[in-house]
């Protein structure tokens, strides 16, 4: 019988290590690691996705070398690894869509939609208090808009979602996430 030391069982059979990104500064340290919107059969969620991040450029159409994805016409572009200092653009944090694990970047534009026949030019001044201004009115939906946080901010815009859940007579709210072209949820 062959006596091998414990040390040399495990260099010998282990498996290789694989390389984990873990970024040196916390550059998402604002955002949610999760974010559930929706109740039910309906309810999605999104978990952060840490070793990748996105660049929110000002124009479309960016060449961005080295990014895995482009969305919004090339407007923003997805990376893996740690973010570069100098990096012109916002950052945000890579989310998954649960279960499937489709890439999400966040856009910092929040959907909200009331029960229908209460317009969203009436609840101005309640959606003015939880830190928000109308982005984009739906002429289609008088009941629907686009909103962003009133900073601009992504992150505020995320962190804000329960406030705007808590306002009366909303039926839906929904972050807007832009993944890969293909991916169609639900019916």
């Amino acid at each position: 019988m062959f006596y091998f030391p414990a040390e040399y069982f495990l260099q010998v059979y282990s498996l290789p290590l694989i390389a984990e990104v873990r970024f040196q500064k916390d550059y998402f340290s604002e955002y949610p690691e999760q974010i559930r919107v929706g109740s039910g059969r309906t309810a999605v969620s999104y978990t952060c996705k840490p070793g990748y991040y996105a660049i929110h450029y000002n124009q479309p159409k960016t060449v961005a070398s080295g990014a895995i994805l482009q969305l919004n016409d090339g407007a923003i572009a997805v990376f893996s690894g740690e973010p570069n200092q100098l990096e012109q653009g916002t950052l945000s944090p890579i989310y998954t869509l649960q279960p499937n694990g489709s890439l999400a970047v966040p856009t910092g534009l929040i959907f909200i939609r009331f029960a229908e026949g209460v317009d969203v030019e009436s609840q101005h001044e309640v959606i003015n208090q939880a830190g928000y201004e109308v982005a984009q009115s739906l002429d289609y939906a008088p009941h629907a808009a686009w909103l962003r946080a009133q900073s601009g901010n992504i992150a505020d815009a995320i962190a804000g979602i329960p406030q705007l859940e808590a306002i009366p007579k909303v039926e839906n709210i929904e972050p807007q996430m832009l993944m890969e072209k293909g991916l169609r949820l639900g019916h």
